[in-house]
């Protein structure tokens, strides 16, 4: 973590805060209960909902739980972490089990150098400008194109991936997936019953939400040779800003990751000066008028561009 973004503590305490946090985070569980019973809800009254209006819902559901998990990777809403893990555990994306999700989201936190590809986990550069890897991020480069092609780009090579390393490393893969199967196997159950198809909640629910999620992504990290510059701020995150649980503050939260979202907004309002490298944009739609068409950035990462001074 770039020590000019300033925190209150260091990184492992601030990834172990939610151990020591006393109470309970109530915005944070209240908006838990509020999810799940909206899906539930949604999805038991499908059939009586446009389809249109069913792609809104859905999308927003599922955008919003993956904005939860995120809460609960950070130790929210209790100081009790097999609560917490049971708030997030639930697959209702189908394709990402939370372990996964868990480990890669910390190992970003932890990365020396945020965006590397080789450091990075969750780094959207690649290290050539060739290969389908590098082909894909072309493709999804614009904003448009990657609300679009990214759910399906993003969801093949992440099973891509998980299918090598189930080759490579079946134990570890066996430890994330077999839970994951379990804990899947009473949503389709759900599904079925209230015969809603899996292609019909793939289209209506976890395209549009993975879209939505990477709407949020698009803007947050940039490859900068200055570190405080690698995260960046959304002022006005309007409703997108409560969809995301305030990650438009993103460089907030990389310098505060054990705050709950409810409290990032002051946090910036306090500590203006902190953020004052951090990349700016006015709003949501202020992003989707500069790249709407035209990437934020090269898909291959600086560092192997023969940019020598990235650090």
């Amino acid at each position: 973590m770039p020590d000019d973004l300033g925190s209150c503590c260091t990184v492992d305490d601030a990834f172990d805060h939610g151990a020591k946090r006393s109470g309970i985070e109530w915005p944070t569980l209240l908006l838990a209960i509020g999810i799940y019973a909206a899906w539930l809800l949604i999805t038991a009254f499908h059939a009586s909902v446009p389809f249109g209006l069913l792609v809104v819902v859905g999308g927003v559901i599922i955008a919003w739980h993956g904005s939860l998990q995120h809460e609960i990777i950070h130790g929210h809403p209790t100081a009790t972490k097999w609560f917490n893990g049971m708030l997030g555990v639930v697959p209702l994306s189908l394709w990402l089990p939370f372990s996964i999700y868990h480990r890669s989201h910390l190992a970003h936190h932890r990365a020396e150098h945020i965006t590397h590809p080789l450091d990075d986990p969750e780094s959207h550069y690649v290290i050539r400008d060739h290969g389908w890897r590098a082909r894909f991020a072309t493709w999804e480069g614009g904003l448009i194109a990657r609300l679009i092609l990214g759910p399906p780009i993003r969801i093949m090579t992440f099973l891509v991936d998980e299918t090598e390393r189930a080759w490579r490393h079946p134990l570890d893969w066996a430890r994330d997936w077999v839970p994951h199967m379990l804990a899947l196997w009473p949503i389709l159950w759900w599904l079925h019953h209230v015969n809603l198809s899996i292609t019909d909640y793939v289209l209506a629910f976890v395209y549009p939400g993975t879209a939505l999620t990477l709407l949020r992504s698009f803007a947050e990290h940039r490859a900068d040779a200055d570190a405080g510059r690698r995260a960046a701020i959304v002022r006005r995150g309007g409703v997108f800003g409560l969809l995301f649980l305030n990650n438009n503050l993103h460089a907030v939260h990389h310098a505060r990751p054990d705050l709950p979202w409810y409290r990032l907004p002051d946090h910036l309002l306090q500590n203006e000066q902190i953020f004052a490298a951090a990349p700016v944009y006015a709003s949501y739609a202020d992003v989707i008028r500069r790249f709407a068409w035209t990437p934020n950035d090269g898909i291959v990462h600086p560092a192997f561009r023969g940019q020598e001074d990235w650090v």
